[in-house]
């Protein structure tokens, strides 16, 4: 993956960024090159190293994004009834940090909302994919958050 100053990103946690600098630091006696990227209201190094790809992407193309969105529509899995298994699994679910990722585990969790008891980490999950999500939704439309945000939580509800 080929990623240069000016190219917007995806980061697995903190969703849409765009990289505004590659600055080499040393960490443990060891240098290497490090991705800055400027979200909206932070700054973060990313390490290029054999663990980039699951820390960065380029956003879904339109097409790409449109068939991600089919996700939230689907059957929802199963989660674990425990509450603690359930976050386990939900947050190696969005380790990747891929799209479909994300779409997964806001249907699921839609979906365990519906049915079992919400803990508060259910909801501090939901609401990072969801954030996510809509970075990556107002980036791949060119709308701003709060149309993405609103246009996500329109589809959520007309399920």
């Amino acid at each position: 993956m080929e990623i240069k100053k000016g190219d917007w990103v995806m980061h697995c946690a903190h969703g849409l960024g765009q990289v505004i600098g590659l600055e080499e630091q040393v960490n443990n006696g060891k240098t290497a090159i490090y991705y800055m990227v400027q979200l909206t209201d932070l700054t973060i190094w990313v390490p290029n190293d054999e663990n980039l790809k699951s820390r960065l992407r380029f956003p879904s193309t339109k097409s790409e994004f449109q068939k991600m969105l089919n996700i939230l529509s689907s059957k929802a899995e199963a989660l674990p009834t425990d509450r603690r298994q359930r976050t386990l699994q939900l947050q190696e679910t969005l380790r990747d940090g891929r799209t479909e990722s994300l779409c997964r585990v806001i249907r699921d969790l839609q979906a365990v909302r519906g049915t079992k008891t919400w803990s508060e980490y259910d909801s501090a999950i939901l609401k990072r994919a969801q954030k996510t999500l809509s970075s990556e939704w107002s980036y791949v439309h060119s709308i701003s958050a709060n149309e993405a945000e609103a246009q996500l939580s329109q589809s959520l509800s007309s399920k």
